[in-house]
């Protein structure tokens, strides 16, 4: 009878459940331990980007050096190449690791001949939270090259994959800020070359967010986001919570366990 004052859930059931399986397929695949253990939730304060630069290049280089750093990604043979000398196609080489896939205690026993280049795109350098975001999506798409494993829906949901696994390795906050661009306003406000192409919608992504800070106590995932993303933030961690408590995953059943959560 009281139905119609129900609050409607973040995402319908098929889409939470399309999420949740691209979360457990970065889970399997891309170094759960380092997961739990070592990944932080970046936010775009000072106290995880303090660096001071003077140029486009300082400012590329600072964000690339700290992306890197936090995706756990500082022993792999990656490069930060200017945008005038990138190849429009590159081949993603072959290299390989001991004692794990990301961190400082990996060690890169095949290395490649050449090492893989990021880039980025000049025209984000004013919109800091489009290139961070932008960036963590080329770095996890390079993990997801060298893992090698497709995600659930196969070759075409790549550049989902990518914000998936970007948003899993910590970076949701930024991810979350830049799905969405108002196109309103003044024509000189609006710089479309400036925006991140994302692949998940502002709500698909927060709930993701909020499905990653679930397991990292006292993150405050939700501090950072922009404030219409808030409420969202707060159905997410409702919806998750009663997904959470009678889901019969075993991989999200360990992932409680060994969070704490």
């Amino acid at each position: 009878m009281l139905s119609i004052f129900k609050s409607k859930p973040l995402l319908e059931e098929v889409e939470s459940q399309s999420i949740l399986d691209l979360f457990l397929w970065a889970v399997e695949h891309f170094d759960s331990d380092y997961f739990l253990q070592k990944t932080p939730i970046v936010q775009p304060t000072e106290q995880f980007f303090p660096d001071r630069v003077t140029s486009v290049e300082e400012m590329a280089s600072s964000v690339f050096e700290r992306v890197r750093s936090y995706a756990g990604l500082t022993q792999w043979p990656i490069q930060l190449t200017s945008p005038q000398l990138m190849s429009m196609q590159q081949t993603f080489p072959h290299f390989s690791f001991a004692n794990g896939l990301r961190g400082e205690n990996i060690e890169l026993i095949q290395a490649p001949l050449q090492a893989v280049s990021v880039s980025y795109n000049p025209n984000q350098i004013n919109q800091p939270q489009d290139l961070v975001a932008s960036m963590a999506g080329s770095m996890a798409l390079m993990l997801i090259h060298h893992v090698g494993k497709l995600p659930p829906g196969g070759q075409q949901n790549l550049a989902v994959a990518a914000d998936v696994v970007a948003i899993y390795m910590g970076f949701g906050t930024m991810l979350c800020n830049t799905a969405y661009h108002f196109r309103g306003g003044c024509g000189s406000c609006y710089n479309p070359y400036a925006n991140r192409q994302a692949a998940l919608s502002e709500q698909e992504s927060v709930f993701l967010h909020a499905l990653v800070c679930h397991f990292k106590p006292n993150s405050q995932g939700g501090k950072h986001l922009k404030p219409h993303l808030k409420s969202m933030y707060k159905k997410a961690e409702k919806q998750l919570k009663q997904i959470l408590h009678t889901s019969p995953d075993p991989i999200l059943l360990a992932l409680e366990e060994r969070s704490g959560a």
